[in-house]
């Protein structure tokens, strides 16, 4: 019988069973991966604009990321056949659905950065306050 939610899936489970789940997790959570699904949601997008859009992303990762995602199902590659050719990439429904996943999770980054920076200037003050005593 195949699992057929998350809930329904141990958090500690290791086994194989668990692996085509979180590889599709890699790819959507990957940096990359995230802010593709993120501009995709707006609109389709040629590669060119899409590269520069998300900025800092080199064009063999973006071409990597892409591919992927639309391995995956999430994306759609379209392909006019016309010169210079020209290629537009868009979600699929399945696309959009993570997308909005994924983007439901950077807009609580976003408002919860505040908390974390302070959590992590928290930590790293106890951590110098100890001193070198857990090496």
């Amino acid at each position: 019988m195949a699992v057929s939610t998350v809930d329904s899936v141990s958090k500690y489970d290791t086994g194989e069973a668990m692996c085509p789940y979180r590889l599709v997790l890699e790819h959507v959570t990957s940096r990359w991966g995230v802010l593709v699904l993120i501009e995709l949601l707006d609109r389709p997008y040629r590669f060119s604009e899409l590269r520069r859009s998300i900025g800092r992303v080199s064009e063999k990762m973006l071409t990597q990321t892409l591919q992927t995602l639309e391995r995956d199902g999430l994306v759609h590659r379209d392909a006019k056949p016309v010169i210079p050719p020209r290629v537009d990439y868009s979600l699929t429904d399945l696309g959009r659905e993570a997308a909005e996943q994924v983007r439901g999770l950077a807009v609580w980054t976003q408002k919860r950065l505040d908390a974390v920076q302070e959590a992590r200037e928290r930590y790293d003050a106890a951590k110098a306050g100890a001193g070198s005593s857990e090496e």
